[in-house]
């Protein structure tokens, strides 16, 4: 039962983004000269948060609402099962960049992905002092869930490798991190 609803949940998800480029590449071949344009439509269309956005609570309020009326009340034997156990095919590691949504792109629903996302998409090397966190994502997928795929995720214009590849910016925190690929990036330069 919950396997049905999960399918129909992704059907869902794939309708509306099927739409949503349908919708897309209607406005953009009546408006190819305006690509600015064209988004802003093809959101307000997609999305009926347009009176509340101005207002982050609201917009809040309106998207976890959203997801209660369009999926969590509309599957429940899913989320009821879901609240008792999860056991994720995947485990990927994206950036934390607001542009890049592993979830949206991948239409992984809930339960299907254990999401590891942080500043330049970085996986630091083995070390039990510093990163932890990083590691104890890597432990707790792989021994406990028992993942089955590991995904790695990069994208373009990434604000965290930009800061790598420059020099550094002076930063309490992104000099530190961004600094566990100092070796590819001394290799990057080099070739």
């Amino acid at each position: 039962m919950a396997e049905e609803q999960y399918s129909e949940l992704a059907n869902y998800e794939f309708g509306v983004k099927k739409n949503l480029v349908s919708i897309r590449n209607e406005k953009a071949e009546s408006e190819t000269s305006d690509d600015e344009k064209v988004i802003c439509e093809v959101q307000k269309e997609h999305d009926d948060t347009n009176d509340c956005c101005s207002d982050p609570l609201q917009r809040i309020v309106h998207g976890f609402n959203h997801f209660l009326s369009n999926k969590f009340n509309k599957y429940p034997c899913l989320f009821n099962e879901l609240a008792k156990t999860q056991n994720p095919k995947f485990l990927v590691f994206s950036c934390s960049d607001s542009r890049v949504s592993p979830s949206h792109f991948l239409n992984f629903q809930p339960g299907e992905a254990f999401m590891a996302r942080n500043i330049g998409n970085l996986i630091p090397i083995y070390n039990t002092l510093k990163y932890s966190g990083v590691g104890a994502i890597i432990e707790y997928a792989v021994t406990h869930l028992e993942v089955e795929n590991i995904l790695v995720i990069g994208h373009s214009s990434c604000g965290g490798i930009e800061a790598l590849m420059s020099d550094p910016v002076g930063s309490d925190f992104i000099d530190d991190w961004v600094n566990i690929a100092q070796i590819v990036k001394n290799k990057v330069k080099a070739e």
